[in-house]
């Protein structure tokens, strides 16, 4: 990989050359925090899959100030419920919350440190999975304050701590239990806008806090908190089972181990720090989601409205749309047992929902149904394809065809299937509108649009994935069913141009039609975040029947060359202002998407693997380093950060469903990945460096390998697969060798 080393590394984040570094001392937790137009990463400190996360609240990197300490964030990328501030000073100026800005600031995935220039107070944090320390240090003399902050709730002080609720949405609350290590010497309320009151120790409201005065000198407090989806009492026994000290650095030492043993399963080694360093943080972002809200057995499901009782943990806060390509089938590789559990999770939700459907987008408020498609079904069958299969099949096979049969197919929408949806069961694509006719359809959500190719193609893998589980099940008639709509790409491919193109409901294709432009705000009339140059390729479940139906390898070549050659129609402050999604451009190509990821290894499915070494190393070194601008766009919680995993260890999942992983570009020298197992599957790149990015010859285990894919069941079994590489690219390794695809087999 390149080396670019950031000035200063980051204001204040550090890499510290030890004579052994760990995993974790890799972690870059800014690399990404200043995005290329959206949403920017954050730098979030957390356990693996725990329920409390935190992150300084600012829009990003540049931000000069924080809103007070963040305590915890209840969804990804959302905001912190709840703050904790400080002051010192005459009661008078005591407000709810308070804006910082701050210097000297360090974050690593399990510890956040800042100095605060207004109050002169410098703080450090550490997590736990439900719980979380701060330590504080006060520099002036006047009399300290602690804040605690919520903007919709109640807080009280009972004497011994603090307790206190935040609304999150619709019935879902996360609760409070917190203690300080000075006992405070008052109490007030503060509401906004309105001076402290003391002598009242609760309050209720919107924008309100309750003020703790400590005694006058003190100079150092620690502060210590649970939190909970259930209630006040199960925060304060979750804080009193992690923490039952004060002590931040004994926490940190806790916390670093935790990271440790987690990213530790894959051992990597190579010469170019920046790149271990762009790995291990990509490894730490897969771990930021699903969480983990079963709190000592129970759980508050969002799904029903109720607290459960069950010994198996529940996980939710999942975007599938943006994780069923590569987040789950890393876990599916390294972690199965938790991946399996996650599986029994979805299936949870699906009863507790009532009508059966499984989940597009968990969150601890619900499934909120974003996106399009309903992709759970591929995390079912990568699974159990993977001989993964704790889980019970058949309940899971009810809840997905029910969700995808049942439900709308329209974007954004949770109700059951109206017109739209049933045009395409009988028709076998969504209808399509011109830029400028309204929509007629109370089944379209009312600022979305149908998104008509993406969710025809979308329904179509869906479909593939049905059939697969149906035939495991025996069920012949489903799997005739779904096995020929999963064919149903065909119905909107127009032969003239190579595209996929929107068809209204008279069977004709949209027209004029601009792939590039067409399709208004984010391409939603017709596709979704992307263009028509994403959507080519979005046929993963049977690559060998696209080549054949856009007529053969050359012509895919040719459009594959076409795609990432043409240029920008306009200029790109009026292309990004239709297309924001749509960064991480070469040509039209969109490394900022999922759904292109699976495209640059499509070059193998026409015997050209070396131009998918070329074309993963040169995206992985174009957009994707060791900076504070490291990602080429949203990075949605591990949805683009497990394409990097996969892409530096040497393969990636094109297919999730079908147990094999196409070859890419190795870009380290040795990888090792321990198996749950106990055995190790190792991949070694001999010879490589910037230059010597292409494969020369393989061999696995010790034989000779000339196959651009391997099989789940070749790494699960452990071994070794070695590469030499070299800097010109030997265009007959693998090349008569196709990865498999559904037609094939």
């Amino acid at each position: 990989m390149k080396k670019l080393i950031i000035a200063t590394l980051l204001a204040g984040w550090s890499f510290t050359l030890m004579s052994a570094p760990s995993p974790v001392d890799y972690v870059n937790p800014y690399m990404g925090n200043i995005s290329h137009l959206l949403v920017p990463t954050y730098p979030t400190v957390h356990l693996p899959n725990s329920m409390l996360r935190i992150y300084p609240e600012r829009r990003d990197f540049t931000g000069e100030k924080v809103k007070g300490l963040p305590l915890i964030v209840t969804s990804h990328r959302g905001k912190s419920a709840f703050n904790l501030s400080f002051y010192q000073g005459d009661p008078d100026g005591l407000k709810p919350v308070y804006d910082y800005t701050y210097d000297n600031e360090k974050i690593t995935p399990y510890s956040y440190d800042s100095y605060f220039d207004e109050p002169g107070v410098s703080s450090s944090f550490a997590p736990s999975h439900h719980s979380g320390i701060y330590s504080l240090t006060f520099s002036e003399d006047k009399v300290p304050y602690l804040i605690l902050h919520t903007k919709s709730g109640d807080l009280s002080w009972d004497g011994r701590g603090l307790s206190g609720r935040q609304h999150v949405e619709g019935n879902t609350y996360v609760y409070i239990y917190m203690e300080t290590s000075v006992t405070p010497s008052s109490i007030s309320i503060i509401k906004q806008g309105s001076k402290a009151q003391s002598g009242k120790t609760s309050i209720k409201g919107h924008n309100i806090a309750l003020a703790m005065e400590l005694p006058g000198g003190t100079r150092k407090v620690g502060v210590r908190y649970g939190v909970s989806f259930i209630d006040c009492d199960q925060a304060r026994r979750n804080l009193r089972e992690e923490i039952n000290h004060f002590d931040v650095d004994r926490q940190k030492s806790v916390a670093r181990d935790i990271w440790n043993k987690t990213l530790g399963k894959i051992k990597v080694n190579t010469s170019d720090k920046d790149a271990i360093t762009l790995f291990y943080t990509s490894l730490y972002r897969t771990y930021e989601r699903m969480i983990c809200i079963s709190e000592q057995g129970r759980y508050f499901s969002a799904f029903d409205n109720s607290i459960h009782t069950d010994s198996v943990p529940f996980f939710t806060d999942d975007w599938i749309w943006d994780t069923y390509r590569a987040v789950h089938p890393l876990r599916a590789l390294i972690e199965p047992e938790k991946e399996s559990i996650m599986i029994r999770s979805f299936l949870r939700m699906a009863s507790e929902m009532g009508n059966g459907w499984m989940p597009t987008f968990p969150e601890v408020t619900g499934d909120s149904r974003r996106m399009n498609s309903n992709h759970g079904v591929a995390t079912i069958i990568d699974l159990y394809n993977k001989g993964i299969r704790n889980f019970d099949l058949t309940e899971a096979y009810e809840a997905c065809r029910r969700g995808i049969t049942e439900k709308s197919l329209c974007p954004w929408v949770g109700d059951s299937k109206g017109e739209v949806t049933d045009f395409y069961w009988a028709n076998g694509y969504i209808p399509a509108l011109a830029d400028d006719e309204p929509e007629t359809s109370s089944e379209v959500h009312s600022f979305e649009r149908r998104q008509p190719v993406a969710v025809t193609l979308g329904t179509a893998y869906d479909e593939w994935c049905l059939a697969l589980i149906a035939k495991k099940l025996g069920r012949t008639d489903d799997y005739n069913r779904f096995i020929a709509d999963s064919y149903n790409y065909r119905k909107i491919y127009n032969d003239s141009t190579g595209f996929f193109h929107p068809r209204n409901a008279r069977g004709e294709f949209i027209k004029p039609f601009d792939y590039t432009l067409s399709g208004g705000q984010g391409a939603r009339g017709s596709y979704g975040e992307n263009n028509a140059w994403v959507y080519r390729w979005d046929v993963p479940h049977n690559i060998a029947d696209l080549v054949e139906l856009m007529g053969g390898r050359d012509k895919v070549a040719h459009y594959m060359d076409e795609m990432y050659s043409t240029q920008l129609p306009k200029s790109k402050y009026s292309f990004f202002s239709q297309l924001p999604d749509h960064t991480g451009n070469v040509g039209m190509f969109s490394m900022a998407n999922e759904p292109s990821m699976h495209i640059p290894y499509l070059y193998s499915y026409i015997g050209q693997p070396w131009r998918t070494q070329k074309r993963v190393n040169t995206l992985l070194n174009q957009w994707f380093r060791n900076d504070l601008m490291g990602m080429p766009g949203d990075e949605d919680g591990g949805g683009m950060s497990a394409f990097v995993v996969f892409s530096m260890i040497g393969f990636y999942p094109v297919t999730p469903g079908l147990p094999m992983y196409v070859i890419g570009a190795p870009q380290l020298e040795t990888v090792t990945i321990s198996l749950p197992t106990g055995k190790k599957f190792t991949v070694k790149a001999h010879n490589l460096s910037p230059d010597n990015k292409y494969i020369q010859s393989a061999r696995l285990n010790g034989r000779d390998w000339e196959q651009s894919w391997i099989s789940h069941n070749d790494v699960v079994a452990g071994g070794v697969l070695e590469f030499v590489m070299g800097d010109r690219p030997n265009k007959t390794w693998a090349a008569n060798s196709i990865p498999p695809s559904f037609s094939m087999d």
